[in-house]
């Protein structure tokens, strides 16, 4: 059986971005983005998924965050895309609900190559810690522009670190689902024999 691993670096005028993922790893994760919660989610995101992930980005963050978080997802997607290959025996459909205390996040992935998104919620604070939260929403969208998914996305709850939370390990959760390999298949889950 074929390791799916893939490593990306990417550097802008913005970001300089290095990832390594094992999407068939023990949850093990090295991540310094500069921003102490979204490392933590990022984390977060390797422990649940069980994706070996080793990440570093230097980033433009005297002017913001959304450069940082924005182009690690898009890293992390090509990584993912890497990784994938051609997607032959995955199970392609998953769907997790999560919840975080008050919060709950509801994550349905489709690994289609067709990239779409559909976001539904409203996070309660406008950051927590040095992260801003609408960024959560945003997450998703790229990483799903890069490795190919249509993704669903709900969220609701009191507060936000939760509600962010949530979302990471629902996301992290699918993720490994729907791509885990089926014993039962050998070609690529797709009347049209790609994906």
């Amino acid at each position: 059986m074929s390791e799916r691993h893939a490593s990306v670096h990417r550097e802008t005028a913005e970001t300089s971005i290095d990832c390594s993922l094992t999407i068939d790893g023990d949850g093990e994760s090295s991540v310094d983005t500069g921003i102490g919660f979204f490392d933590h989610m990022l984390d977060s995101f390797a422990r649940h998924g069980l994706f070996d992930l080793e990440l570093t980005c230097d980033g433009d963050l005297e002017i913001d965050d959304h450069h940082t978080v924005e182009d690690v997802a898009i890293v992390v997607g090509q990584a993912f895309d890497g990784a994938l290959g051609d997607r032959a025996g995955i199970r392609r459909f998953a769907d997790r609900v999560v919840p975080m205390d008050e919060a709950q996040a509801s994550v349905v992935v489709d690994v289609s190559g067709r990239p779409s998104y559909r976001f539904d919620g409203e996070f309660s604070q406008q950051r927590v810690g040095g992260f801003t939260s609408i960024l959560a929403r945003h997450f998703p969208r790229s990483l799903g522009q890069h490795a190919g998914l249509t993704l669903h996305v709900e969220v609701e709850g009191a507060n936000a670190h939760h509600e962010v939370e949530a979302l990471f390990k629902g996301l992290a959760r699918a993720l490994d689902d729907a791509t885990r390999r089926d014993e039962r298949r050998s070609d690529t889950p797709s009347t049209k024999g790609e994906l």
